[in-house]
């Protein structure tokens, strides 16, 4: 879907499509006819953003085999899709039966981050509607926390600059502009705005920049406006925002709330949690650690798990839906767009607990999409932004 901000910025909003398994280029095209195609016709619009997750294994059948891209390119225009955004995050296996720490490797140390990233952009300048203004790719905050040593710092900014110049050889030989986006995620190198200021002060701002994940400032307990003018104030430009709520409970210690938790400490993802506690933040790395004691419960708890935007779990739990709408009011409610591209990430539906994830059921799951991009829609037009109606223009 496409929308005009009061100031004339085509602002993009998409789902993501790593809540679907797909390994190969086959997987992908059955998501779009099992699920993006009919959350469009849920929709009743005439063009709905994906925002593709392309594994490893598919984004080198795209770049080696003979019109896999044109024929990937003519199944999005034939089911009505188009693509502004990637997310190159996750490697690959992100529906693994257990992921948890995997998902960050290889991290920005090793160069099959590099080649993997530069295959993304380049994949997405082939796939662009002729009539937008550039194309993002997010990525992981750099790497996982540890090891973090001043050698690996210095390669990581090696390959910084070498991703800059070969987006920039990109747009020069393509004449479409993307750019990559580190996304600040609890646990990593870049864990919030704070860090991404200081530690990506030197990157072009002309092609990288940050992925603003709302789930992972709430997570944080990071205030969105003052975020949003930390990075501003840096030369960071948000690049895209990944529009999505964290898990929270005001009082840990409650043992309702207790046992509703564990009901979300399952095996696959990572789910790091966060207690404030008199203006401090303690962390553990995974919400099963805070439930054995690792987090004293004395304050409110937000956790990694991405919840539904439009559907509030059960009490005593609640989403950091307000966390959100602060966060869109930032981005895009006011005088100017800090961004153009949004994206709708709840990749949990396949492990939402108490049966309220339609996991493989196809209408269940298209429901579920088209039920959030709904919201996000009318979240957009009360804000002051205006859905737009467009032609194909391949």
């Amino acid at each position: 879907m496409r929308f005009t901000h009061p100031d004339g910025t085509t602002v993009h909003l998409a789902y993501c499509t790593n809540v679907h398994p797909a390994e190969t280029l086959d997987g992908v095209l059955a998501q779009l006819t099992r699920y993006a195609e009919p959350v469009r016709h849920r929709l009743g619009i005439d063009r709905l953003g994906v925002g593709l997750w392309l594994s490893r294994p598919a984004v080198t059948e795209l770049t080696t085999a003979p019109g896999a891209v044109a024929r990937l390119r003519a199944e999005l225009d034939a089911r009505g899709l188009e693509v502004v955004t990637l997310n190159a995050f996750p490697y690959r296996g992100f529906h693994d039966r257990a992921v948890k720490k995997s998902v960050y490797r290889p991290d920005w140390s090793e160069p099959a981050r590099l080649e993997h990233t530069l295959d993304c952009a380049r994949l997405l300048a082939a796939l662009l509607p002729d009539d937008a203004a550039r194309g993002s790719v997010s990525t992981l905050p750099l790497a996982w926390r540890e090891p973090w040593t001043t050698d690996r710092a210095d390669h990581v900014n090696r390959q910084l600059d070498r991703l800059a110049q070969g987006l920039a050889a990109l747009a020069a030989d393509t004449g479409r502009p993307v750019r990559v986006g580190f996304e600040p995620e609890p646990g990593c190198v870049i864990e919030n705005t704070a860090q991404a200021a200081r530690l990506l002060a030197d990157v072009d701002p002309r092609w990288l920049g940050v992925c603003l994940d709302t789930c992972h400032t709430a997570v944080g307990f990071e205030d969105a406006p003052t975020a949003c003018a930390r990075l501003g104030a840096a030369g960071l430009p948000v690049v895209k925002a990944q529009v999505s709520c964290a898990l929270a409970v005001d009082d840990p210690q409650d043992p309702a709330a207790r046992a509703a938790l564990w009901e979300f400490a399952e095996p696959r993802f990572l789910h790091q949690t966060r207690e404030s506690l008199r203006g401090r933040l303690l962390a553990v790395d995974d919400l099963p650690d805070a439930l054995g004691g690792a987090l004293p419960g004395a304050g409110p708890w937000r956790v990694h798990f991405h919840t539904p935007l439009h559907a509030t779990p059960r009490p005593p739990l609640r989403s950091t839906g307000n966390e959100l709408l602060a966060a869109l009011e930032s981005l895009v409610g006011g005088p100017a767009a800090l961004t153009d591209h949004l994206e709708v990430e709840t990749y949990t539906w396949s492990v939402l607990p108490g049966g309220t994830g339609p996991g493989a059921r196809q209408s269940g799951l298209a429901d579920g999409i088209a039920d959030e991009l709904a919201w996000a829609r009318d979240t957009l037009t009360r804000l002051g932004l205006k859905e737009g109606k467009h032609e194909v223009t391949r």
